[in-house]
Formats: structure tokens, sequence, C-alpha cells
């Protein structure tokens, strides 16, 4: 995951806010995957908190991307910074598949 800081997380509170609640979300998901996997006999009941997890983080992400998207004072640091710096998922992303 990119530690980098965004001048985003220093000038608006709910992106911080919103921000690690979603990188919360996938530690804990990706915590949790880990150990299951590590078990080699995955129960229904695992997968299915696995899917939860899952889920939790997909929608953790698409609230940070809205507000990225609607916040007036997010929009204008994306523009100041040429865009790239929120288009979300560099914040987030630590290159491993999930399969």
């Amino acid at each position: 995951m990119n530690k980098e800081p965004s001048i985003k997380t220093g000038l608006c509170g709910e992106y911080q806010r919103l921000l690690e609640e979603c990188q919360c979300t996938l530690v804990v998901w990706n915590e949790r995957r880990e150990e299951i996997s590590d078990s080699r006999v995955i129960k229904k009941e695992e997968g299915d908190e696995l899917l939860r997890l899952q889920a939790n983080f997909a929608r953790a992400y698409a609230v940070l991307q809205h507000h990225s998207q609607e916040c007036e004072l997010c929009e204008l640091v994306s523009q100041l910074e040429g865009g790239a710096a929120m288009n979300g998922w560099e914040s987030l992303s630590d290159s491993t598949q999930y399969v």
C-alpha cells in the first residue's frame, strides 16, 4: 500500500477519515484472507466472511471515490496535482493479486 502523503489528506479532514477507513478495511480483509488461506481448508462460513470483508472494502473505496469527485476542495487539489493524485487507487494499491 502506498504510504506517500497526499495534499488532500492534509487539507480535507473528511477525505483523510475516508482514506483511513478504506485502508483499514483493506488491511482487515488482507489479514483475514491470509489467515484463511494458511489453513488450507476453507469452510463456507470463512468464504462468506471473506466476501463480506471484500464488500466492506469495496463500499469504503466507493465512498472515498465519490467524496473525491464531489468535494470541491478535493477536486481543486486534484486539478492542482494534475488530476493523477486522486484517481484513488494509487493510494491503496499494493500490487497484490486477489484470486
